[in-house]
């Protein structure tokens, strides 16, 4: 799955960007609703403030230990859009093939503009590998992107990442302590996790999604698992059901259980665990028959979407093709005509040879470059109130002109390192990742996959 390397071009009028949106719902020039008038300001001034910032994370918990962008200086925080726009182009010139920009698809237009490549998370971190000799990867991305990225990269080239509060809600539940505690007591259940039993399988193998910190995927890799994205779970899940009896998978409950669902695992098998509560809040009974644990972790983003919004897309557009991300929940999956990665969605609406309606159950600023990029669709947003995701909403191309013209200056800013003890593990599950082909699994996983839809 290569990124995209193409130049994006602004929206045509009539099709303004998000930020453009919201600036003008917040002003009473549009009549649309955003969930927070606070993404209105500019991201610096939420960044000396513990928080993921507004937008749809903005109800989540951040650790205490979570990265903080200093602050930024006047000049930039004082430019126009049109400055900006200049100083981050004058730079790349500058810079030319010294530094590579990656963009992914939920960034603002106003920063995806600049980008050399535009992908989901492991796309970019792919494009990263295809330009050895670049001293800088400058990530518009979110913070365990970038950590993936210095993961797969060169040790001489530095990955930065423009604004350090901008990290992930998601990836933050599933925090490195309370994983190795539940490893403890699923041992407590399940004995020695290392023993292989009388079909070659050992009692557990933990998966985590591609949106996990590092810490995460070395601890994967530690344990004989693997990293998955949306557009491979499925994939990868029968890679771990060929080496395990049963699958820990974390952080996103819902891509877990729509993956497995459409493998034939029954949802009284997929208990939710809980890392707040003893055993995950399963008894031990629960446990024993359990073909995937699911982390209780998931998308703000993802979750907005419902099934009322769905019923609302086909009442008012009938014939409207409704499309979600696999991060959605169990019940919005089911009631859409398809569930994909953001690279499916993508690639599903250029593949439409007729004009169509499209309702997208994914992040707004994708769904408003689509909208933008194939105006023979009508393509909408299935969440009508304007509400971005609040961490990728935190590079704004102050930010990106600020990396930029450090590195013109001979200084490398809010570079992104992995330590060594936990770079090695995580890069053996990636490649694991990397290995693993579509193959036949276990009978009873087999099974479910001739049944699957």
């Amino acid at each position: 799955m290569p990124a995209v390397n193409i130049a994006l071009t602004p929206p045509p009028a009539g099709q303004p960007s998000v930020d453009h949106l919201i600036q003008a719902i917040v002003s009473g020039e549009s009549l649309d609703q955003t969930c927070n008038t606070d993404l209105a300001a500019a991201p610096w001034d939420f960044d000396a403030r513990p928080g993921y910032g507004p937008g749809s994370s903005m109800g989540d918990v951040i650790p205490t230990d979570a990265p903080r962008q200093g602050e930024l200086p006047a000049s930039y925080r004082d430019a126009s859009e049109e400055e900006l726009d200049e100083r981050i182009r004058a730079a790349k010139e500058t810079l030319g093939d010294r530094v590579v920009v990656l963009g992914h698809f939920y960034q603002r237009q106003e920063v995806v503009r600049h980008a050399d490549y535009v992908g989901d998370s492991f796309q970019l971190a792919n494009a990263a590998l295809e330009h050895p000799d670049a001293e800088a990867i400058v990530f518009c991305g979110v913070h365990f992107m970038a950590e993936t990225a210095d993961l797969l990269s060169r040790p001489d080239q530095a990955v930065i990442l423009p604004n350090l509060a901008a990290g992930c809600s998601m990836a933050d539940m599933a925090d490195i302590d309370q994983v190795e505690e539940c490893w403890e007591q699923l041992e407590e259940v399940y004995g020695d996790l290392e023993a292989v039993d009388a079909t070659g399988r050992v009692p557990v193998i933990p998966v985590t999604y591609m949106n996990s910190s590092a810490a995460i995927k070395g601890f994967v890799g530690r344990h004989g698992g693997i990293v998955c994205t949306s557009s491979n779970a499925r994939t990868v899940l029968e890679w771990a059901f060929a080496r395990g009896r049963r699958v820990l998978f974390f952080p996103d409950q819902h891509l877990g259980r729509n993956t497995a669902k459409a493998m034939g695992v029954p949802l009284e098998q997929m208990p939710l665990w809980n890392p707040r509560r003893p055993f995950g809040g399963s008894d031990t009974r629960t446990l024993e028959d359990a073909r995937v644990i699911l982390w209780h972790g998931f998308c703000s983003v993802h979750r907005r979407f419902s099934v009322e919004q769905i019923a609302a897309a086909r009442r008012d557009h009938p014939g409207v093709r409704v499309i979600v991300h696999p991060e959605c929940p169990m019940d919005v999956v089911d009631a859409a005509d398809e569930a994909g990665s953001t690279d499916h969605i993508r690639r599903a609406i250029a593949a439409a040879t007729e004009p169509t309606t499209f309702a997208i159950g994914t992040e707004v600023n994708l769904v408003q470059r689509l909208a933008a990029d194939h105006p023979q669709h009508t393509i909408f947003c299935l969440d009508p109130v304007v509400c971005p995701c609040s961490t990728m909403y935190r590079i704004h191309p102050g930010y990106l002109a600020w990396v930029l013209e450090g590195l013109v200056a001979g200084e490398v800013r809010n570079r992104i390192t992995v330590a060594g003890e936990v770079a090695e593990p995580a890069r053996v599950a990636l490649e694991r990742m990397l290995a693993a082909k579509p193959a036949a699994a276990s009978p009873e996983v087999a099974a479910g996959w001739e049944n699957a839809s």
